[in-house]
């Protein structure tokens, strides 16, 4: 979750997606009141390649928001290949119990979108969305006075608009969106496939937490980023080296058989 914030450094994608390959990225902006005393919140997002620009203001923002504006964003601009989010509870799901895995990622899944999930003040991997929370804020909520939180929301509707018509030939150079299912429904309950993606930092033995639980990686990698790559099909986690400088060269530094409880999702 972001309150008033942005990157001038690079986004540095956790993902390490080529230019074949879109992905976009989510945030909230909190901390907003409306004179008279209306909170609000701000959902945002942004892709990496083509800059499709997206914010969402609402009163009050839940998991449940968050899947009903994905599902509304992605029917009309497609799907991309990997969907970045940090790890508020509202994207990341509780951590209360070990093994968890929320509605955000769920939905993902069901739709063959790999949901990478990035600390939120590990700096540059969420550059992108940082830089854009940074533009609505200055263009939108401090260039107006708002009267009412329609009135946010149409203000913030003819911004984004203009932004994407803006951004038109950069989207047209982004790698192809796939196009949403037909006939396709949600349905948290479905056993999960494919894969996700977590960025970690490791503790003072070279061990990670991941999902409610410890894992250990590598002695000699203290305190540095790792990737892990929770692959849901082959009941296994992959944990490669992460470094800033070289984000290609990821060399494996562990591998874990991993399955996911089978239990009914209850959130």
């Amino acid at each position: 979750m972001a309150a008033v914030r942005s990157s001038s450094r690079s986004q540095l994608p956790a993902a390490s997606p080529r230019r074949e390959a879109e992905l976009d990225t989510f945030d909230i902006v909190a901390g907003l009141v409306i004179r008279g005393g209306t909170d609000v919140e701000v959902f945002t997002g942004t892709s990496l390649h083509g800059g499709l620009a997206a914010a969402w203001p609402r009163g009050d923002i839940a998991a449940k928001t968050v899947v009903d504006l994905l599902l509304e964003h992605w029917r009309a601009v497609g799907l991309p290949t990997y969907a970045q989010f940090d790890n508020d509870t509202r994207f990341r799901g509780t951590h209360t119990h070990p093994d968890s895995i929320g509605r955000v990622a769920r939905v993902c899944l069901s739709l063959d979108v790999v949901p990478v999930f990035v600390p939120p003040r590990e700096i540059g991997f969420q550059a992108a969305i940082e830089n854009f929370n940074g533009r609505w804020q200055s263009k939108v909520w401090a260039r107006f006075e708002h009267a009412s939180l329609p009135a946010l929301q149409a203000q913030s509707a003819k911004f984004v608009d203009a932004l994407r018509r803006r951004s038109i030939l950069r989207q047209d150079a982004a790698p192809p969106r796939r196009a949403f299912p037909a006939g396709w429904t949600s349905d948290l309950q479905r056993p999960l496939q494919g894969r996700m993606i977590f960025l970690c930092r490791t503790g003072e033995g070279g061990e990670v937490r991941l999902l409610g639980r410890t894992y250990p990686v590598a002695p000699t990698w203290v305190h540095r980023l790792v990737r892990a790559g929770l692959d849901l099909v082959a009941e296994r986690i992959d944990f490669y080296a992460l470094r800033r400088r070289d984000p290609d060269h990821q060399p494996l530094l562990q591998s874990t058989p991993y399955r996911v409880p089978r239990k009914r999702f209850v959130e």
